[in-house]
C-alpha cells in the first residue's frame, strides 16, 4: 500500500465527474440511438501534420481529436501548430473579420507549459434553436415559429487525462440541452404554473387528471410550487448526467479518454444560468462590485459528502483507504493513542482512539491545490473519468465523483447594466494565480481605454487576462511581474458582456 501512495503521488492528475444511475426518459435516446458523437456540427479547425511514417489508426485518431481547436477560432494548419507550441505560448482569439461570436463576446487561450502535449481546454459558443416537441395539453397544433425557443450558449471545458472528453463535450453538451428543453418549450412560454404531469399522448386524459388519482390524499394539502427557472436548472442538470452517460456508452469506439470540469453558461428568456462541475469559475463584474457565480468542488469542499459516501459504501475503500481525515497520516507507533479526527458529520475536529483502520490511507488528503480523492484527482465534480483508477490498483475513483453540476442564477432583467458590466469564465489555469478582485481591476483597466460601442473591446479583456496569468518567459520559466510563477495551465476565458447597445437583442 506504501509503494502505491508514493507511486500516486507521482502521478497525480486533476479533475472529475460522476453519474448515479438514473430512469431514462422515453423521449431521450438510448444506448443505439444516443445523440451522434463523431459528426461535428461544423469543421474543426485541421489538425497539424504528423511527421514521417505511418502511425497506428487508433493512435491517429487520438492524436487528431486532443489536437483540436475550437472551430470559431478559424485557425489554418500553420496556425495550429503556433497554438500547440509550448515554448512560444502564443495567444489564441477568434479573428477580427467582422463576424463575431454572439453578444460580441471575446475569447483567448493559451496552452500549457508542457503539462501535456497538446491543449486539453475545449470552449464552445452557440446559438441554439429549440423546437418544441408536443403540446402539453389540448389537441395538436399545428408548428409555427412562435412556437419555438432559441439560447444562447457559451461552455469552457477543461479536460484532464487526455483531451478526448473535453472535446466530446464541447461539441455534444448543448445538444443534450436541447433535447432536455423540447417538452418546455411551451410550458416556458405561458405564464400559468407548470402542469403537474405530461400526457403520454397529446390530446388524451393523463395522470394529471383528478379523476386518475387514486389512494389517500389527506397528506397532500397542497401542490408544491415549481417555478419555471427551476424547470430549466432541472433541463440543465439532467443533460449533465445524460452527456456522462454517453461518454461512458462511448468511450472506448471514440477515443473518449480521460474526464472534463464543465462550465456552462445558458442565456434563456431573460435569464442567465451558469451551471459548474469542477474547478473553473465565474463571476460577474457589475459597476466595480464582483459577484460570484460558480464556486469550486474539489475534495476539500466536498470533503464531508465523499466521506458520507465512504462510510455508507465502505467496499467503495476496498480496504486500502479509510473515509476519516486526520491532521497528516496516522503512524504504526501511535496505535492506541488519542489523535485529532474529523468524519462526514464534522466541520470542526474531536479526539479518538487510533485503531489498526486507521493506519489505512485518508479517501481524502492534502490541501488547497494539492488536495487529492484517493490520492488520485484534484476535482469532485465533471464529466468523463469511467476508466480512473487509484494508481497500480485496480480500485475505481469514478462513484465518489459527481457530473451535477451546481446552477446559478442571474435575473439580466432586474438591472440596467452598461457596456463594462461582463460575466467572466475561466478555466482554473487563470484563477490559479489570479484572485476575483485582480480580474476586477484588469476589467476596469482594459475596458476604459476603448470606447463603449467597440465590440473588439470584450476580446482585448479577454487577452489581458490571458496574458496576465501566463506570464512573461524568464528564468527558465513563466513569470508574473512580482517575479512570481505565472499559470503553467492551459488558459481559456470567455467575456460576456451583460450590458450595451445590442448585446442580448
Amino acid at each position: 500500500m506504501l509503494n502505491r501512495v508514493r507511486s500516486a503521488v507521482a502521478h497525480l492528475v486533476s479533475s472529475g465527474g460522476a453519474p448515479p444511475p438514473r430512469p431514462k426518459s422515453p423521449d431521450q435516446p438510448n444506448a443505439t440511438s444516443a445523440l451522434p458523437a463523431a459528426p461535428a456540427e461544423a469543421p474543426k479547425s485541421p489538425p497539424a501534420k504528423a511527421g514521417g511514417g505511418s502511425a497506428a489508426p487508433a493512435k491517429t485518431a487520438e492524436a487528431r481529436a486532443s489536437f483540436s481547436r475550437p472551430t470559431f477560432l478559424q485557425l489554418s494548419p500553420g496556425g495550429l501548430r503556433r497554438a500547440d507550441d509550448h515554448a512560444g505560448r502564443a495567444v489564441q482569439s477568434p479573428p477580427d473579420t467582422g463576424r463575431r461570436l454572439p453578444w460580441s463576446t471575446g475569447y483567448a487561450e493559451v496552452i500549457n507549459a508542457g503539462k501535456s502535449r497538446h491543449n486539453e481546454d475545449q470552449a464552445c459558443c452557440e446559438v441554439v434553436y429549440v423546437e418544441g416537441r408536443r403540446s402539453v395539453a389540448g389537441p395538436p397544433k399545428e408548428p409555427s415559429p412562435a412556437q419555438g425557443l432559441c439560447f444562447y450558449y457559451w461552455g469552457l471545458f477543461d479536460g484532464h487525462a487526455g483531451g478526448g472528453a473535453a472535446e466530446m463535450a464541447s461539441r455534444l453538451l448543448h445538444r443534450h440541452i436541447r433535447e432536455q428543453l423540447k417538452d418546455l418549450v411551451e410550458i416556458l412560454q405561458d405564464p400559468s404554473p407548470p402542469p403537474l404531469c405530461l400526457p403520454s399522448t397529446p390530446g388524451t386524459p393523463g395522470s394529471s387528471d383528478p379523476s386518475h388519482v387514486v389512494g389517500p390524499q389527506s397528506c397532500w394539502s397542497s401542490q408544491k410550487e415549481v417555478t419555471h427557472e427551476s424547470l430549466v436548472v432541472g433541463a440543465i442538470e439532467n443533460a449533465f448526467q445524460l452527456m456522462d452517460e454517453q461518454m461512458a456508452r462511448e468511450r472506448r469506439g471514440h477515443q473518449v479518454e480521460g474526464g472534463c470540469c464543465a462550465l456552462v453558461v445558458v442565456y434563456l428568456l431573460g435569464k442567465v444560468y451558469v451551471a459548474n462541475a469542477g474547478d473553473s469559475r465565474a463571476i460577474i463584474v457589475r459597476n466595480g462590485e464582483i459577484i460570484p457565480m460558480s464556486r469550486e468542488f474539489t475534495p476539500e469542499t466536498e470533503r464531508q459528502r465523499l466521506q458520507l459516501l465512504g462510510f455508507l459504501k465502505p467496499e467503495l475503500l476496498g480496504g486500502e483507504f479509510t473515509h476519516l481525515e486526520f491532521p497528516r497520516r496516522v503512524q504504526p507507533k501511535e496505535l492506541g493513542q488519542r489523535m485529532l479526527y474529523r468524519d462526514q458529520n464534522m466541520t470542526g475536529w474531536a479526539y479518538k482512539k487510533i485503531e489498526l483502520e486507521d493506519l489505512r490511507f485518508p479517501l481524502v488528503c492534502g490541501e488547497g491545490k494539492k488536495a487529492r480523492v484517493m490520492a488520485t484527482i484534484g476535482v469532485t465534480r465533471g464529466l468523463g473519468d469511467h476508466n480512473l483508477k487509484v494508481c497500480s490498483s485496480s480500485l475505481p475513483i469514478k462513484p465518489f465523483l459527481s457530473c451535477f453540476p451546481e446552477v446559478r442564477v442571474y435575473d439580466l432583467t432586474q438591472y440596467e447594466h452598461c457596456p463594462d458590466d461582463v460575466l467572466v469564465l475561466g478555466t482554473d489555469g487563470l484563477w490559479d494565480v489570479t484572485s476575483d478582485s485582480e480580474v476586477a481591476a484588469t476589467v476596469d483597466r482594459v475596458l476604459s481605454t476603448y470606447e463603449p460601442n467597440d465590440p473588439s473591446r470584450y476580446t482585448a479583456l479577454a487577452q489581458a487576462l490571458v496574458l496576465g496569468a501566463r506570464g512573461t518567459p524568464r528564468d527558465r520559466g513563466w513569470r508574473l511581474p512580482n517575479n512570481k510563477l505565472g499559470s503553467g495551465d492551459d488558459i481559456s476565458v470567455f467575456i460576456i458582456p451583460l450590458g450595451g447597445p445590442g448585446c442580448y437583442s
